[in-house]
């Protein structure tokens, strides 16, 4: 390493190195100031030994064409491109102080719920914009979304490394020659089934499933899936469910796993469709910027707004009352309106009953008498006022079928009690003071009971 670059050596007439920051088998990524503007950048190339893979060069290409074309805050800038003296091309990036995801979790462990939803949402609006432009990353992992702080000090997300981005957009040719069918590309533990299977036939709904592997593990620092073996491996992510999320760390709420696991699903059908719609059902589990974050993906991708996604609320109902407010309505809400359904058709045929009773008193004329179990209904009600007092005249008669039967036990046996010595004296000349003691409207008195005459 050391006889390719070194601290203090001059790269294109205007860079002079610091210090490496990373390598990999094909490429090099230097801090460096920029000797012109004293401006401190990150400068990455390629290797010359990389030189000699046409494809690894074309790949270089395309990453800085995709970075330079997202303008998210959340994707580190590219400013510029060229080629070095040795004939490697070069791009010049912003510098970043912080740390990537995957050093963060190591160090520091699990992220709290709020904390790793919101850094999440933030990687999902460079990936919104991406998908806009029909760019597809392929190799989403938290080593690939670097931490840094804003000037007030807000931690804030920046997605790194498109070298094997695809483009999605109808009718383009870039990715055509360089991916073969069956070429693997990408970091096997975020990688998708169909992924595994091909690289080249995947969409935007890969960069999902690698968006759920990632929030597993800043929740539990596990992933969902580990083998021994690449072939083991494999095998799980093509076959196997994943691990329970809330078996390793039980606090996560249950409406959060359900996220997790939609975007784990094995056919990429059953998986939300767009980051929009995973915006939208994560965001209710962070606090106001992962409100904002969902709301500005929403905008990108034309999608769905936090709290319209439809499926949640059937899990997220039995997480709690925020999330119940966050995702629409619950069971309770659907067994109430069913008891309102019901309700409503006996309220209708008591109304009905009482007309017809009515009906057919006022028809007689005279000679229909008052029936006994009117005379009983009002002196019990005269005896128990606080009974009386409960239901409104209007509605008791539809009320009481449902009622009666959660009345309390004290007062209906005084009811009776009352209602016996009555019934024994039943005499004309004794019903009118009765009923002349205590007006009441002529709907109550003659409610179902009359029809049971």
């Amino acid at each position: 390493m050391s006889t390719e670059v070194h601290e203090g050596q001059i790269l294109a007439g205007k860079f002079r190195i610091e210090r490496v920051l990373g390598q990999g088998g094909m490429g090099v990524v230097v801090a460096a100031t920029h000797i012109q503007l004293d401006e401190r950048v990150a400068l990455k190339f390629l290797l010359p030994e990389a030189l000699g893979n046409p494809e690894a060069v074309a790949r270089f290409a395309r990453e800085a064409r995709a970075a330079v074309k997202i303008k998210s805050e959340h994707v580190a800038r590219v400013s510029d491109v060229g080629t070095l003296e040795s004939g490697s091309p070069y791009m010049v990036m912003e510098y970043l102080e912080g740390q990537d995801l995957a050093e963060w979790v190591r160090r520091s462990g699990a992220l709290r719920v709020a904390d790793a939803v919101e850094l999440l949402l933030q990687a999902c609006e460079a990936i919104a914009e991406a998908h806009a432009l029909g760019i597809v990353h392929r190799d989403l992992k938290p080593a690939n979304l670097f931490v840094t702080r804003r000037m007030d000090g807000s931690p804030c997300i920046k997605v790194l490394d498109f070298g094997i981005s695809k483009l999605t957009v109808p009718g383009s040719t870039s990715d055509m020659g360089m991916t073969r069918t069956s070429t693997v590309m990408g970091s096997p533990l975020y990688m998708s089934p169909e992924q595994m299977s091909s690289s080249r036939n995947v969409d935007q709904r890969t960069d999902i499933w690698a968006l759920g592997i990632i929030l597993y593990e800043v929740l539990t620092g596990r992933v969902p899936f580990e083998a021994e073996t690449m072939p083991q491996l494999c095998g799980m992510i093509l076959q196997d469910p994943p691990r329970s999320l809330r078996e390793l760390r039980r606090e996560v709420p249950e409406g959060l796993e359900w996220v997790v696991l939609r975007c784990l699903e094995k056919n990429r059908d059953a998986r939300f469709s767009s980051v929009a719609e995973f915006a939208a059902a994560l965001a209710p589990f962070g606090g106001q910027s992962a409100q904002r974050s969902a709301e500005r993906i929403a905008r990108v991708l034309g999608g769905v707004a936090s709290g319209a996604y439809g499926p949640a609320p059937v899990v997220a109902a039995r997480t709690g009352a925020a999330t119940d407010g966050n995702f629409g309505g619950t069971t309770q809400t659907k067994k109430s309106r069913g008891a309102l359904f019901i309700a409503l058709p006996l309220g209708v045929l008591a109304l009905g009953s009482i007309a017809f009773i009515a009906s057919r008193k006022h028809a007689g004329g005279p000679s229909v008498e008052p029936a006994p179990s009117a005379q009983v209904a009002t002196p019990v009600s005269a005896a128990l006022p606080a009974v009386s007092a409960a239901p409104a005249p209007d509605v008791a008669p539809v009320a009481a079928p449902p009622t009666a039967s959660s009345e309390p036990s004290p007062p209906r046996p005084s009811a009776t009690s009352a209602a016996a010595p009555i019934a024994k004296g039943k005499t004309a000349p004794k019903t009118k003071p009765v009923t002349g003691a205590k007006p009441t409207p002529a709907a109550p008195t003659v409610d179902p009971l009359d029809g049971r005459q």
